[in-house]
């Protein structure tokens, strides 16, 4: 059993043989002792003979899911820490594989560097719990040792990010760490003092039905606990029973973890899931409407009419794919897995073929395009199709919610080793609270000025996350009634 990079045994099961090499010379350049498995049948006989440290396991085996593997590894070997690793990540797979015990998923393709910072944290975790598991075993009827232990171990528990408590029969601290004390906003604690007087009433209650139980059980018990107001802090807290060697109980550990970040991720993602609902049903309910007034043969619709409705859904139905690219996008740079073509990008030839593709829609409202791109404008590394989507969007709302007879300035130029481009538009503009929401998701300003412009309410939103992936910045001014100004700084390549 090992417990540092020290020749820790990590077992990779992959049939993709020209990455397990990469990985092994990786790995053993780190001095980890490195084994494989090509197929799934392999990777169980060996996972469950031996206990690794660690266990890599794709998740599309030639033979087996790699859940299956995970699940059959874990069964034995609780101890080990498993990643599963995928070319093709998704959201079930991901929390069925936590559920069944992987401590982390890792997307293909993964740089070393985040390889080997993944391996560390788990040999972090699992150090972590054989810490949990001695702490168990402490004869010592009040277990007060463990309050002066100094061992390597005993530091490295309290330099970790999850809290640790250790509380004795007569509910008194003999142990803790740092973050503890952090998250519970404690400025100090001693040895000895009552947990009943400082424990949030949940996380006692879980250690009194330990102390209670008529039947010793050895599992762990969680809650979670809002400890500030909104949200702001949540924290799960894991019970534990420490048992003497006769069974009876000496003590409980309790890990705190702050969870803060995950609850924002599950309502942000409740959210989202609401949206994209919302905004699916309302061009299918209205297809749904005009077919329905079409097939019903009690209704008398003329040819016109019909062309109408027809003319209508077809609008709708646009609508709707153009919302689901745009939500595929999103996905692949969440994900990471959308391909670049990373290339030099000429910024003037990218605004001048974007103004030449938006020739009709301008004509439609008679808008004049004046343009000041400086002769010097520097070339940017990107991808081509990326930047064309970014100005195009941004110049397809400059006409959108531009006034008739209106005019769009268009200014390139470098400042300060940034390429800088200037869409600006004499249109409707916009309020100071529609400015602070403009890059949500699905957002789109909603007034009488507004009421008959289409979109998903996304294309900002892309376009402020491809800004971002290039490390560059995207600012906006704007007023009701005077037009809105775009600004995006993209930073310049200098090779």
């Amino acid at each position: 059993m090992q417990l540092s990079n020290n020749k820790a045994s990590i077992l990779i099961v992959d049939n993709e043989k020209q990455l397990c090499q990469s990985l092994q010379l990786l790995l053993e350049k780190e001095n980890y002792k490195v084994n494989f498995a090509e197929t799934g049948e392999e990777g169980i006989k060996q996972g469950t003979l031996s206990e690794f440290d660690v266990v890599l396991i794709e998740i599309k085996l030639p033979d087996l899911d790699g859940l299956i593997v995970l699940k059959e590894i874990k069964s034995v070997h609780h101890n080990s820490i498993c990643f599963i690793i995928t070319s093709e990540p998704s959201y079930d797979s991901a929390i069925e594989s936590t559920r069944l015990g992987a401590f982390g998923y890792i997307p293909k393709p993964f740089s070393p560097d985040e390889l080997l910072r993944r391996i560390e944290q788990g040999l972090e975790h699992r150090l972590l719990i054989i810490e949990a598991g001695r702490l168990k075993k402490e004869r010592e009827e009040n277990l007060l040792e463990v309050a002066s232990e100094k061992s390597r171990l005993n530091t490295i528990i309290k330099s970790i990010s999850d809290g640790v408590l250790v509380i004795n029969r007569s509910e008194e601290f003999v142990y803790y760490n740092y973050a503890a004390l952090k998250i519970l906003d404690l400025y100090e604690l001693k040895i000895g003092d009552s947990a009943s007087k400082i424990l949030p009433e949940k996380v006692l209650s879980l250690i009194n039905k330990i102390f209670n139980s008529e039947k010793i059980l050895l599992k762990t018990f969680t809650t979670q606990i809002e400890l500030k107001p909104n949200s702001e802090l949540v924290i799960e807290a894991a019970c534990t029973p420490i048992p003497h060697p006769d069974g009876s109980i000496a003590g409980v550990v309790v890990v705190l973890s702050n969870i803060t970040t995950f609850k924002k991720i599950e309502l942000i993602k409740s959210q989202f899931i609401s949206m994209v609902a919302h905004e699916l049903k309302t061009p299918i309910a209205a297809v749904q409407g005009y077919l329905n007034l079409l097939l019903n043969d009690d209704i008398e619709i003329s040819k016109e009419q019909e062309k109408d409705y027809l003319t209508r859904s077809v609008t709708r139905l646009k609508s709707l794919i153009d919302l689901v690219n745009d939500l595929l996008d999103i996905s692949k740079m969440e994900l990471k897995t959308k391909q670049r073509e990373i290339e030099n990008i000429k910024l003037d030839e990218v605004i001048f073929g974007a103004v030449q593709l938006l020739e009709i829609e301008l004509k439609k409202k008679n808008i004049v395009v004046e343009t000041y791109i400086h002769s010097g404008i520097p070339v940017i590394k990107a991808d081509l199709n990326e930047i064309n989507r970014l100005i195009m969007n941004l110049l397809s709302n400059a006409i959108k919610y531009n006034i008739e007879n209106g005019k769009i300035f268009i200014h390139g130029f470098e400042l300060h080793n940034y390429a800088i481009i200037k869409i600006q538009d004499t249109g409707i503009g916009m309020s100071a609270e529609e400015k602070s929401k403009l890059f949500n998701e699905f957002y789109r300003a909603k007034n009488d000025k507004t009421r008959l412009i289409t979109g998903t309410g996304l294309g900002l939103t892309i376009v402020k996350r491809i800004v971002d992936s290039y490390h560059g910045k995207i600012e906006v001014d704007s007023e009701e009634g005077t037009g809105t100004t775009f600004t995006i700084s993209l930073p310049i390549s200098n090779n």
